[in-house]
């Protein structure tokens, strides 16, 4: 049993697979999406990985804003959850994602990457993040 942890945006897809113990999140890939609203190249991808890892719940990053508020990227992530539902028939659970991606580019920073590099690997480490969040949480809960 694993989790799957993704980080959807308009060009890319992050991609992070927790550890059986669902203790740790690894990140393995970035998905690049060459137009916007064409999804089916994108979910076949998710169904391969979640056949090869052995996915049974998946947790995407819902990008509220600063406020809370809900707007036009919250609701493609939603429109893309429920396609993710329907074709994969795991269920999909919604993780605040707030400032992932700053969090992400500043561990990067911390680590020395270079700032062409750190492009390249943001969505996957926002994707650890997202899912790291949602393992943490899951076992916080678990323990009370």
């Amino acid at each position: 049993m694993r989790i799957m942890g993704l980080d959807f945006g308009s060009k890319t897809v992050g991609v992070a697979i927790s550890d059986p113990l669902l203790i740790t999140a690894q990140g393995i890939e970035i998905i690049r999406r060459k137009e916007e609203n064409k999804l089916r190249r994108t979910l076949a991808r998710i169904e391969e990985l979640i056949v090869e890892y052995e996915v049974t719940e998946i947790v995407l990053g819902l990008p509220k804003n600063m406020n809370a508020t809900e707007g036009e990227r919250v609701e493609k992530t939603k429109d893309f959850a429920d396609r993710l539902s329907r074709r994969t028939g795991l269920s999909v659970s919604f993780w605040d994602e707030r400032l992932t991606t700053v969090a992400a580019d500043r561990a990067m920073i911390e680590a020395g990457v270079r700032r062409e590099n750190r492009r390249e690997h943001v969505d996957k480490v926002a994707a650890v993040l997202i899912l790291q969040g949602y393992l943490d949480e899951r076992a916080m809960q678990k323990e009370c």
